[in-house]
């Protein structure tokens, strides 16, 4: 395959907004994609799957072109040699690429034999998810959030029904696959731009992986319900939640940020919604007026998102222990405040996406021993290593 200078150029430039300038991947990549309309889709796909691959396996790529140094532009197009290297291609006579040899097989058995290298993770993060799942677990969801995440759509069960939307979608040759255990989701079978489809601009369907999908049908809510979705964000759950609903009942919808509220409601009024009401979190009054009124309260609580590396790999070269300090007491604060708006009978959904143990069972193992009023009815994990989608953990907490 012949690389073209531009198209070069351009992962450079996405690989120094994201390591040098710090920006987030998916925004980078949006923004630069966005600056050249007369990239075609197949120089678009070309860019981004560089971009995220030389993301996800930055350590590996910086020590088989043995660089130690920080990053500059000089060394993002090094690690692009070792990337396109290492996929079985040569490399053009281009002056900014000073090797043009592929890394010698023994040095590729002892990176190999390193798999915070050769999987590319900081050693601390290493050391943390051997200390917390063990040294065989981890290797295996090292590599699961190393696999790209594929595209799953949930279907708005208020507009149309799985069977439907499939076939629609199939006339428009964009062929999609059900999931065992998921029955609201249709998987991609080919990655594609989908957001101005006539029937995601309808509300027929949304982007939404399938283990977030699970969250919404672990909580068991039915029409009619009472429900506060504490930690809502821009909504994907929530507007599941009302479509399993059926649109009765009622859901209040909490964020400290008024712009993912404001982006939820914009959401709801595309799907058909009509039960959920918005509410920005503005202190203990805000939540003192919602005490006990809950048939189903859902803490999607904030995290350390390890379990959703696979479709922001740059988030674990920006993750730090201090973070995940911090996030924890964050979570036990939320679990133990906001669990007063479940009332008698009523359950209480703690929800992560992350895959330790410390975020998960441990928080809620804490709880329930200093809130004797709740019992643990069921909880559940999903792992990339096992099921192929995002991790996620889940428990079921009812008050008596």
């Amino acid at each position: 395959m012949k690389l073209h200078p531009l198209l070069v150029k351009a992962v450079i430039r996405g690989l120094s907004d994201i390591f040098i300038q710090e920006k987030y991947a998916d925004k980078a990549i949006e923004i630069l994609l966005k600056s050249n309309p007369k990239w075609g889709a197949r120089d678009r796909a070309f860019i981004a799957e560089s971009i995220y691959e030389i993301v996800r396996y930055k350590r590996r790529y910086c020590a088989m072109a043995g660089i130690t140094n920080p990053l500059t532009e000089p060394i993002l197009w090094q690690m692009f040699a070792m990337y396109w290297l290492s996929k079985g291609q040569s490399l053009p006579d281009w002056k900014e690429f000073y090797r043009k040899q592929p890394v010698e097989a023994n040095m590729l058995t002892r990176l190999q034999a390193s798999p915070e290298i050769w999987e590319s993770y900081p050693d601390w993060l290493h050391a943390t998810g051997i200390t917390e799942l063990g040294e065989v677990e981890w290797l295996a969801e090292m590599r699961g959030m190393n696999r790209p995440a594929q595209v799953v759509l949930r279907v708005n069960t208020l507009k149309t029904t799985l069977p439907k939307l499939q076939k629609d979608l199939k006339a428009d040759q964009i062929y999609t696959q059900t999931i065992a255990g998921f029955p609201d989701a249709l998987l991609l079978v080919q990655r594609m731009n989908i957001f101005r489809h006539p029937l995601f601009l309808s509300g027929h369907f949304e982007i939404q992986d399938a283990a977030s999908q699970a969250v919404a049908t672990f909580t068991s809510v039915e029409p009619g319900m009472r429900v506060v979705d504490a930690c809502a964000g821009a909504g994907g759950k929530t507007l599941h939640l009302a479509a399993l609903m059926q649109n009765k009942g009622k859901i209040i919808a909490m964020d400290v940020e008024e712009y993912k509220l404001q982006e939820l409601r914009k959401r709801a009024n595309r799907a058909g919604i009509s039960i959920i009401e918005t509410r920005k979190i503005e202190g203990s009054k805000t939540l003192k007026r919602l005490e006990g009124m809950a048939d189903c309260l859902l803490l999607d609580v904030p995290c350390s998102g390890t379990g959703v590396l696979r479709r922001n790999p740059d988030a674990k070269w920006k993750l730090t222990p201090e973070f995940i300090t911090n996030v924890k007491v964050k979570q036990k604060e939320i679990l133990e405040t906001y669990s007063r708006i479940c009332g008698k009978e009523g359950a209480t959904i703690y929800a992560t996406c992350s895959i330790l143990p410390s975020e998960n069972e441990i928080q809620v193992k804490s709880f329930l021993h200093v809130n004797s009023n709740f019992i643990l009815q069921e909880a559940r994990h999903l792992l990339p290593s096992r099921e192929g989608f995002d991790g996620f953990y889940m428990a079921k907490l009812i008050r008596k």
